[in-house]
């Protein structure tokens, strides 16, 4: 019986197989090892050299930690890319790298459309920790959809902001909603100006009223004595005389702001209060009457009717 015909291309020793595909596959693993050598050693180097060059030139320029370290992991992130194109290049891998770069602009588009909110906070989370409106234990006031909304600021994202209200709850509020408004931070600096308007009836002495709250300033702790508290005549409303008065506050957060505006108000109150001050309110008098009149006997029938 014939055996069937070998079939043709395909060597049939371990010889005619090394001489036939040998320097193919030399060729492949020169080609992979130079790849794989020259990605580690330009991926070591750039990163040592870029991420150093990066976090020291923020750092140098007084950026937070939060910064600096934004910086050096976008900076790992580039030298990745460099080594992996520089490598592939080194290696003639230059029709891979023209799939790899086409492939890799699809699928950022797709993921761009995907993900614009996202995209959006960690951009305004990138510009937040940059442009340092605001930090950790701050408190903020920021418009939103239903108001004003304020609270202590706990933890800056890349993507989201925390913060404790002063009912003791948790909000997570997106970067984008607080990068895109405007954003107060009334303990930016180092003192706080806490301005009241005070009412006085219209027969009462200005200036009298004017010494009372001043003199009381001076005993609530936390109000600064420099600059000196003032006051000024403001409003000539319907039922009272508007005395707006300003005093500092060192140091500011939200719990002294409150406490010292409160024992302000508290112990004005109880001067004028003593020194028979009016603080009025206001209210509406009605004038006039009601006339009744009795149906006539007519009307009165067709009534039961």
């Amino acid at each position: 019986m014939r055996s069937p015909p070998l079939q043709q291309g395909i060597p049939t020793s371990p010889q005619g197989f090394v001489s036939q595909y040998g320097e193919t596959l030399i060729s492949v693993a020169t080609t992979a090892v130079l790849f794989l050598v020259a990605f580690v050693l330009i991926y070591l180097v750039g990163r040592f050299v870029l991420v150093r060059l990066v976090k020291g030139a923020l750092d140098a320029r007084g950026y937070d930690p939060k910064v600096v370290n934004l910086g050096g992991t976008v900076a790992r992130g580039l030298a990745l890319f460099a080594a992996v194109s520089l490598a592939a290049t080194i290696a003639g891998f230059g029709t891979v790298l023209a799939a790899f770069a086409t492939l890799l602009g699809a699928l950022s588009l797709a993921v761009g459309f995907a993900a614009q909110d996202l995209l959006a906070n960690f951009a305004a989370g990138v510009f937040i920790l940059k442009d340092d409106p605001f930090g950790i234990g701050d408190w903020i006031e920021w418009p939103s959809g239903d108001g004003t909304k304020s609270g202590v600021v706990q933890d800056i994202g890349l993507r989201v902001t925390k913060l404790k209200t002063f009912d003791n709850e948790l909000i997570t509020v997106p970067n984008s909603e607080l990068a895109d408004n405007a954003v107060t931070n009334p303990v930016a600096d180092d003192e706080l100006r806490i301005p009241f308007t005070f009412g006085i009836g219209y027969e009462d002495d200005i200036e009298q009223a004017k010494e009372i709250i001043v003199q009381e300033a001076a005993t609530v702790d936390g109000l600064k004595g420099e600059p000196e508290p003032d006051v000024i005549l403001t409003e000539l409303a319907d039922s009272y005389v508007g005395l707006t008065a300003r005093a500092y506050i060192a140091d500011p957060d939200r719990g002294k702001y409150v406490h010292a505006l409160s024992a302000w108000v508290q112990a004005v109150k109880e001067r004028f209060d003593a020194e028979g001050i009016d603080m009025p309110y206001p209210y509406t008098e009605l004038i006039g009457g009601i006339d009744v009149s009795q149906p006539d006997d007519a009307q009165q029938a067709r009534a039961d009717d």
